[in-house]
């Protein structure tokens, strides 16, 4: 008998998976390329895109910002309709779309997102297919992590890991900001929102990290649309995926086991009395969730301060002022280091005193967010500008739509924080479906946090997420540290001043990132850097 090791019998599985899924997929676009082709027809019907399937697939999930502009250049329409597999979808644009698509009660999220992006690790009634009632309760814990009592506890631990991990690049050196930033706000994420048994062990949170890749790697236009078919790429997703959940699974029964407390979010779901499945669906996907999104606004915002220094040296003395003003009156007391003395900063401060960092907050969602929310008609037929959408259909709405319309943001891939603020409705939706100031003010945490808001002082249709004040604080104390720390500028490969800037791409959905490799943050540690 011979030995025959796990690795070469899953490769060949996967070979043999992969002829027999290119086979099925091919009989069954066969299939619906002649059996769909038909619309319904009728006044109020959006265009449909001209093209038969499957051309209409690829397209949608790999570059999906030129295909929808493509799409509305092929129809010459504020709306367009196109078909992924059975499903009908429908594209909007233009302000009486985007008032009818956010304002509209029966279009659901959850399943919107569940259909067409699957960008999330899906666990059956964990992080998938959850009720109403289960998916509150994550809406109520999520909203204690960030009960101001809760936020100031978490200020010196934030700091503390933005200094380990930035002590750990040197002194000097050049890092895609995409890796380099994005892994810092995942430790912050997990710092938030896991245990301090994961947090604090950096081989665990770059094991996770690195599982999390797998999910992305392993999400393609065919999982999404064939979840159910084991093709290499959804058995890569399926055996990441249940690493996490046997990671985080793990580290909740040792808590239990051993009866240590910790103050974390972990703990906080265990006092609350949360089952099992509650505590680790909100750990596995209020983590991604936000890390992609804040991870993706701080790579970006670093990316623009180190291709704008003037900007630099006016976020730097705003949060100067702000440390002058926290310890004027007793400066003898104040913490020598600047962690400490940034921790010592009350958390209303950084709410409400930074007008600077909020601009480069709100410019950097605009140009660099690469958003499509995603809804279903679960109600009844209604309509969006005009056009039916029939129960059971999709739509969808491109952020680009508002934020890179030149109309209302000339010259919309110039990063200009002092732009006039948009104060119509929908003329902003960087921070969710929310108008301008009449509502609360939110970060987006991708469209999986994103909840309707069907209380007082909302619009009974909008959606708004509760993961603002953790992310906003977050991206502002990296931000602190980085200008306290850091002489640093964007370089091209070469390692010359990047000339031009570093663009936004919009068809990369996860980060917006130019290609790899395209530039890199090229820094230097200041002599009066507070790493050590």
């Amino acid at each position: 008998m011979y030995p025959i090791g796990l690795h070469p019998v899953l490769d060949t599985v996967q070979v043999n998976l992969t002829i027999w899924t290119l086979l099925y997929l091919i009989g069954i676009l066969a299939f619906l390329v002649h059996f769909l082709s038909l619309w319904p027809t009728g006044d109020d019907e959006a265009v449909a895109l001209p093209g038969r399937l499957p051309f209409t697939i690829a397209p949608f999930f790999r570059t999906r910002f030129d295909f929808i502009n493509s799409g509305f250049h092929a129809t010459n329409e504020r709306i367009f309709r196109f078909r992924l597999l059975t499903n009908s979808v429908m594209v909007v644009s233009g302000e009486q779309g985007r008032k009818d698509f956010f304002n509209a009660r029966h279009l659901d999220l959850q399943e919107g997102f569940r259909v067409l992006s699957g960008a999330l690790p899906f666990v059956q009634g964990v992080t998938a297919d959850l009720r109403q009632r289960r998916i509150a309760q994550i809406y109520k814990r999520l909203a204690t992590v960030q009960r101001n009592d809760r936020l100031t506890e978490l200020m010196p631990d934030i700091l503390e890991d933005c200094r380990r991990v930035m002590s750990s690049w040197g002194n000097t050196g050049a890092i895609d900001p995409f890796e380099g930033i994005y892994g810092l706000v995942f430790q912050l994420s997990v710092r938030c929102l896991t245990c301090a048994e994961i947090a604090d062990d950096p081989a665990v949170v770059d094991r996770l990290k690195g599982l999390y890749d797998q999910v992305d790697r392993g999400t393609t236009a065919a999982t999404v649309l064939f979840p159910w078919f084991p093709s290499p790429a959804m058995l890569m997703k399926l055996r990441a995926t249940k690493q996490i959940y046997d990671l985080v699974v793990e580290k909740v029964n040792v808590r239990k086991a051993t009866g240590e407390s910790h103050n974390d979010s972990l703990q906080m779901l265990l006092d609350a009395g949360d089952d099992q499945s509650m505590i680790v669906g909100f750990i596995m996907g209020l983590l991604i969730a936000g890390a992609r999104s804040t991870g993706t606004t701080a790579s970006w915002l670093i990316t623009f301060l180190g291709c704008h220094p003037e900007w630099r040296v006016k976020a730097l003395r705003e949060v100067q002022q702000l440390l002058a003003s926290s310890y004027a009156h007793d400066d003898s007391d104040a913490p020598a280091n600047i962690p400490a003395r940034l921790a010592g900063i009350p958390l209303t401060a950084w709410e409400t005193a930074t007008p600077v960092l909020d601009s480069l907050l709100r410019e950097t969602l605009r140009m660099a967010q690469p958003h499509v929310a995603m809804r279903r008609n679960v109600g009844p037929t209604m309509h969006i500008d005009g056009k039916v959408l029939h129960k059971g259909a999709f739509a969808v709405y491109p952020f680009a739509d508002v934020h890179l319309d030149p109309a209302l943001y000339p010259d919309p891939f110039k990063f200009d924080p002092e732009r006039p603020v948009r104060k119509e409705d929908f003329g902003y939706v960087g921070w969710g479906g929310g108008a301008y100031s009449r509502f609360l003010p939110v970060a987006i945490w991708r469209e999986f946090c994103l909840v309707r808001a069907d209380r007082p002082g909302f619009h009974a249709g909008r959606v708004n997420c509760l993961g603002t004040r953790l992310a906003k604080l977050q991206l502002k104390l990296i931000t602190a540290m980085f200008l306290f720390n850091f002489d640093f500028q964007i370089v091209d490969a070469g390692g010359a001043p990047a000339d031009p800037h570093p663009k936004p791409n919009w068809n990369d959905v996860l980060s917006c990132r130019p290609a790899n490799g395209s530039f890199f943050l090229d820094y230097r540690r200041l002599e009066t850097s507070c790493l050590s």
